[in-house]
């Protein structure tokens, strides 16, 4: 078991499968960082949604949201407060990464596709120790938020695709309306 180790995603919205992604990292490491990327609009890539509605359909929740949903979720899976920290996590600009994640701990990553394959040579530049948890084709990923917001754009049952404690944070800050009211 190594001492840190760091784990990024945009979590938009935290599902099951992030939470496998994160007590799988959690496993090796005795602290764990988990980086929020895309923290605000100043990071992301120039072009990478093609108009506005796409982009707040796939980014609805904010950065404290996103904190929230995940640091709720992860105590009530019985990961101690004083084993992880959320931070955010500047993948599009990763001059700042460092300064947000240490750099001497273990970068943990998935890789489904060409961008997992571009942040690992971005690591591995970086002089990041990078340890790959699955690699994967992308139909094999499984879950993923954008099924969990389609499903709550549609009105489909969703509560089993997330944490109990992301649903109810959901609910109760009516975050489902906002992600139904951006579907159109």
């Amino acid at each position: 078991m190594v001492e840190t180790g760091v784990i990024h995603g945009r979590f938009q919205v935290f599902h099951l499968k992030h939470m496998e992604y994160v007590l799988a990292a959690k496993m090796r490491c005795r602290k764990l960082y988990i980086g929020i990327t895309q923290p605000d609009d100043l990071y992301v890539k120039e072009g990478q949604y093609e108009h506005s509605a796409a982009y707040l359909f796939a980014n609805p929740l904010t950065y404290l949201e996103r904190y929230t949903m995940i640091k709720k979720a992860i105590l009530d899976f019985g990961v101690s407060a004083d084993e992880f920290e959320i931070v955010p996590f500047p993948v599009e600009r990763p001059e700042y990464i460092l300064q947000y994640a240490p750099k001497d701990a273990v970068f943990y990553m998935n890789i489904y596709d060409s961008w997992g394959e571009e942040k690992y040579e971005l690591f591995k530049s970086l002089g990041l120790e990078v340890d790959v948890l699955w690699r994967k084709e992308e139909h094999e990923k499984g879950l993923t938020a954008t099924d969990v917001r389609m499903a709550i754009a549609k009105g489909q049952d969703w509560q089993q695709m997330v944490p109990k404690t992301t649903y109810e944070y959901i609910v109760e800050n009516q975050l489902d309306t906002r992600i139904r009211q951006l579907s159109y």
